[in-house]
């Protein structure tokens, strides 16, 4: 593998985890400042949405581009597969 399946999203992927490190910081704010448990629990849920939406785009981009070149080349076909399976059912978990 050349270069990683995200490489020409990784600006949008920068971005969307710096937004996400920005809602950490500030749910840190709103525990600090003991603000109502249902407010923070909305941010919490804002959050996971938003890292999940990350996950996602890593994933389409990793079956698009790595899955589909091993399927393609036959290099490893079936390591690829298995580690696709497998990220996806850590991600059904989660």
């Amino acid at each position: 593998m050349n270069h990683p399946g995200y490489l020409q999203d990784k600006d949008d992927v920068l971005k969307r985890l710096r937004r996400i490190e920005g809602q950490a910081r500030g749910l840190q704010r709103m525990v600090e400042q003991e603000q109502y448990c249902i407010d923070i629990l909305t941010q919490v849920s804002a959050m996971t949405k938003a890292l999940q939406a990350v996950a996602l785009n890593l994933l389409d981009d990793h079956l698009a581009h790595c899955v589909r070149d091993a399927v393609t080349t036959g290099d490893g076909a079936d390591e690829k597969l298995t580690e696709a399976s497998a990220a996806i059912a850590r991600l059904v978990r989660s």
